[in-house]
């Protein structure tokens, strides 16, 4: 979702343009984008691949 067309409810400008504290906090949203990959989908990666490297040693033994 961008903000070039939409229009804040409180000081009924174009959101692009963050007139008013409202629209600014709302472009700032929109516009926070992460890279990458959070922390608990870092944790869950790394158990799920502890337990392909259990299940492999346990098959070979």
């Amino acid at each position: 979702m961008s903000c070039e067309h939409l229009i804040c409810a409180q000081c009924a400008g174009p959101v692009a343009e963050a007139r008013c504290p409202v629209c600014r906090a709302a472009k700032s949203d929109l516009h926070h984008h992460t890279h990458g990959i959070s922390i608990p989908q870092v944790v869950l990666l790394l158990l799920l691949a502890l337990a392909v490297a259990i299940a492999v040693q346990h098959l070979a033994h």
